[in-house]
C-alpha cells in the first residue's frame, strides 16, 4: 500500500513540475437588472510553485525507499 501512495506521489510531482498550472474560462454575471442580464466570459488561472512538485517527488521517493518488501 505505502509504494503505491510513494509512486501515486512521485507521478503526481513530476506532473506538477512539467505543468505549473492550468486555466479555464467562467462564464459571469455582469448585469442582472429584472429581464435583462448580461455575461462575459473570464480567464482564471490556477498557478501552483514548481518546489512543490519537487517535494511531492521527494517525498514519494522516501515513501517507497521506506516500504516493507
Amino acid at each position: 500500500m505505502n509504494r503505491s501512495i510513494g509512486i501515486v506521489l512521485i507521478v503526481l510531482g513530476a506532473v506538477m513540475l512539467i505543468w505549473t498550472g492550468f486555466t479555464y474560462t467562467k462564464k459571469e454575471k455582469i448585469i442582472d437588472a429584472g429581464p435583462i442580464q448580461v455575461s462575459a466570459d473570464r480567464e482564471k488561472s490556477v498557478n501552483w510553485p514548481p518546489y512543490l512538485g519537487g517535494l511531492l517527488v521527494l517525498g514519494g521517493i522516501v515513501v517507497v525507499a521506506s516500504s516493507k518488501k
